[in-house]
């Protein structure tokens, strides 16, 4: 038709580009859903709460800024993201030596929420495992802690 825009055909591939951003935020939404999926069978409601008990775990007590700093998350989504794992029981904060400071740690029902939740995520990491190309689970292992560096830094 004389006038009617133009349409791009409907894909699902993703559009070629050079935004490092547009690409790695796209590989991590579907990775993210692989995972999700996976945890919902052990009541998270989202990836990153596996993560925050983890990091928390091995640090045994740490200062909410610090996580916050670890995770690479703000003070507000950190604080947002605490909120139902704290609801749960999974997560003890204290104050510390000031009003301002809070100092998070494991319960221990956070302890076993873990370790109901590891095979979990075994699984979402060998469904990712199993269809990245030979080679490439590596490289990322190595290169994203980096990635994540430079972004730090830039």
């Amino acid at each position: 038709m004389k006038g009617a825009p133009a349409t791009l055909p409907v894909t699902y591939e993703p559009l070629p580009g050079s935004c490092f951003c547009g690409n790695l935020r796209r590989a991590t939404r579907t990775v993210t859903r692989v995972y999700e999926e996976e945890f919902r069978s052990v009541g998270f409601t989202g990836s990153t709460q596996y993560n925050v008990l983890r990091t928390v775990g091995r640090a045994e007590t740490i200062c909410q800024r610090d996580l916050g700093k670890t995770l690479g998350v703000d003070e507000t989504t950190l604080t947002r993201t605490l909120k139902p794992l704290l609801q749960k029981g999974w997560i003890v904060l204290k104050e510390g030596a000031d009003r301002r400071e809070k100092i998070i740690s494991l319960s221990k029902s956070g302890h076993t929420q873990i370790e109901l939740a590891h095979p979990a995520w075994n699984r979402a990491q060998a469904r990712i495992r199993k269809v990245l190309p030979a080679g490439l689970w590596a490289s990322l292992m190595e290169a994203l802690p980096l990635v994540a560096k430079a972004g730090e830094t830039a």
